[in-house]
């Protein structure tokens, strides 16, 4: 008897909300290669709407003899189910590093059809890589404390002493001694610059709006480096406060904000800021001095539409003394990494040409009804409060 093959029908409406809800991207193959349907998370993934989708073939949408174009013949042909791990989707058009873990089953109801779920593997890197992070920041507070006491006290004798040679130089050489006084000046800014790694008092934290600490970033940038930027902005205006030191926040944000204001420079009056805040749970970290993993649940995003990161920069550009600028220290990416480590929190980035995203994931701030004492987003996410509402 001929099998025929039968057409799936869209998931009735309750079904369609389940399939929607699930975190990780979703999508259904045709016998063809057609995507046949696809959730929410799929359309985040490719960034393409589930209509758009719908007229793709995959072997359009991932990179040309991708392994999941070979799972999928495999899985038709066995009929069952397989896995592949750390497998790079990237594309030009989402993104040149998307690697994830493949789920591929056959579709037992409908012959030939095949569901894949995409797992990013974004999430684990991550964590990974604010380790390697906080251990680079931490080796420069060690070498920030030595070079306080045993460059600074020599380069004030050195600076004087250039002082006393000027009074009594011909006027040609006071322009060498003009110029040890100015050296000696720059070294020392520098390394009054690495002395805040070496701070390593506890970090005073309670409620934060960010959304007042982002709106002031924006103000500073608007007066000055970034005057002619245009700045959008995407809030979520319930969202709840973040664990956080505002004066510490606001220095984070201007780093953030003051490298991409410098990053689209050259786009003249096509040069956009975006400015971004969400509830994303499910991300939580291990920390020091912690039996419990933190919870990591709200999200802020500065993206800029420069030329993007180099590649080769990537891998190290939170370690200090890593820059793109010809007179760049490399210092701040390293402080705001160290800043957001120091509140229970990771930083990252993302980048290709026109996209390059810096996010910050952080705790909520709390209460515990029992104790009163404030913790660090353990819980749900508690009700939405109104006043957290940017003006």
């Amino acid at each position: 008897m001929t099998r025929v093959a039968v057409e799936p029908r869209a998931l009735p409406p309750d079904n369609q909300a389940i399939f929607n809800a699930l975190p990780h991207p979703i999508f259904l193959i045709a016998p063809d290669g057609k995507i046949v349907d696809a959730n929410n998370a799929a359309e985040s993934f490719f960034d393409i709407s589930t209509q758009f989708l719908k007229r793709q073939s995959l072997n359009e949408l991932v990179p040309f003899g991708s392994p999941l174009l070979a799972l999928i013949d495999q899985v038709r042909t066995s009929g069952l189910p397989v896995n592949e791990y750390k497998v790079d989707l990237g594309t030009p058009r989402i993104g040149g590093d998307r690697q994830v873990d493949l789920h591929v089953a056959p579709l037992g109801e409908y012959p030939g059809h095949i569901v894949v779920m995409l797992q990013e593997r974004s999430i684990a890197d991550k964590m990974d890589r604010q380790l390697t992070h906080r251990s680079a920041a931490r080796s420069v507070i060690a070498l920030a404390a030595m070079l306080a006491h045993e460059i600074k006290n020599p380069l004030s004798g050195i600076r004087g002493a250039a002082q006393l040679l000027e009074q009594g130089a011909p006027a040609d050489d006071r322009v060498l001694t003009q110029l040890i006084c100015n050296e000696a000046d720059r070294i020392v800014t520098l390394v009054d610059r690495m002395e805040v790694f070496g701070d390593e008092r506890p970090v005073a934290r309670g409620p934060v709006n960010i959304h007042s600490v982002l709106d002031h970033v924006k103000r500073l940038a608007q007066s000055g480096f970034a005057r002619d930027v245009k700045f959008i902005e995407d809030y979520d205006p319930s969202l709840p406060p973040v664990l956080a030191n505002q004066d510490q926040l606001i220095q984070v944000f201007l780093n953030l904000v003051k490298n991409a204001a410098e990053a689209t420079r050259d786009l003249g009056s096509d040069a956009e800021i975006q400015l971004t805040t969400a509830f994303r749970p499910g991300v939580r970290l291990s920390v020091p001095g912690k039996k419990t993993r933190v919870s990591l649940p709200l999200e802020f995003c500065v993206k800029d539409n420069g030329p993007g990161v180099p590649d080769d920069l990537m891998p190290n550009l939170f370690d200090p003394f890593v820059t793109t600028k010809l007179t760049g220290s490399g210092l701040g990416l390293a402080l705001v990494a160290k800043i957001v480590g120091d509140h229970g929190g990771i930083v990252e980035c993302e980048s290709q040409p026109r996209k390059t995203t810096f996010r910050v994931l952080l705790p909520m701030f709390s209460v515990s009804k029992n104790s009163g004492e404030v913790s660090d987003g353990e819980a749900p996410k508690p009700p939405r409060d109104d006043a957290q509402a940017t003006p």
